[in-house]
C-alpha cells in the first residue's frame, strides 16, 4: 500500500526542493499530495519585519505596499502548484495536489485524516519568516501542535531545516 506524504508549500518547489523531498523517502513507495495556499490575508507587519530582519529592504517596501488581489493570489497559487507538481514528477515522484484558502491547516488536517488513506507525514516548505518562526506561529509549528503526525519544516531553496 502506498503511503501519502502531504507537502504544504507557500511557493513553487524548484528542482532542488523536489530532490530534497525525494531523498526523504528514498526507496519507499509514497505518493505526495501538494497543497499551496492562496494567501490573500498575509500580515503586512509580519512581512515587513521578516524582510527587515533578513536585510531585504526592497522586499520590505513591497510588503508595505500590500499583497495581491484575491484573484491574483489564487492564480499565483495555481501556478505554484503546477510548477511544484512538475518538479516532483521530474524527480520521479508520484504527486497530485490542490490549492487551499488563506489558512491551509484545515486542508492539511483533512488530508492527514484522509478517507481510506491517511497521510503519515507532513513536509512544510516555506521561506524564512523571522516573526512566525521565532514565536512558533508558523504553519509547521501549528501543524505539529494539531495533527499528531511527524511534521518536517524545510526552507525553500536551501538545505536548512526550520
Amino acid at each position: 500500500m502506498t503511503d501519502t506524504i502531504v507537502v504544504l508549500t507557500e511557493e513553487a518547489l524548484g528542482p532542488d526542493d523536489a530532490a530534497r523531498i525525494a531523498s526523504l523517502h528514498e526507496g519507499e513507495e509514497v505518493a505526495y499530495l501538494v497543497l499551496v495556499p492562496a494567501d490573500t490575508e498575509r500580515s503586512v507587519l509580519a512581512d515587513l519585519l521578516d524582510h527587515l530582519a533578513l536585510g531585504q529592504l526592497r522586499e520590505a517596501l513591497g510588503a508595505v505596499r500590500g499583497g495581491p488581489a484575491p484573484e491574483q493570489a489564487r492564480a499565483n497559487a495555481e501556478g505554484a502548484l503546477a510548477r511544484s507538481l512538475a518538479a516532483l514528477r521530474q524527480a520521479g515522484l508520484t504527486a497530485d495536489g490542490g490549492t487551499t484558502g488563506d489558512d491551509p491547516l484545515p486542508a492539511v488536517r483533512a488530508a492527514v485524516a484522509g478517507e481510506g488513506r491517511p497521510a503519515r507525514e507532513v513536509v512544510v516548505v516555506t521561506r524564512v519568516h523571522a516573526v512566525e518562526d521565532t514565536f512558533h506561529t508558523d504553519w509547521a509549528s501549528r501543524a505539529r501542535d494539531e495533527l499528531g503526525v511527524p511534521v518536517l519544516h524545510v526552507y525553500a531553496g536551501t538545505p536548512r531545516l526550520g
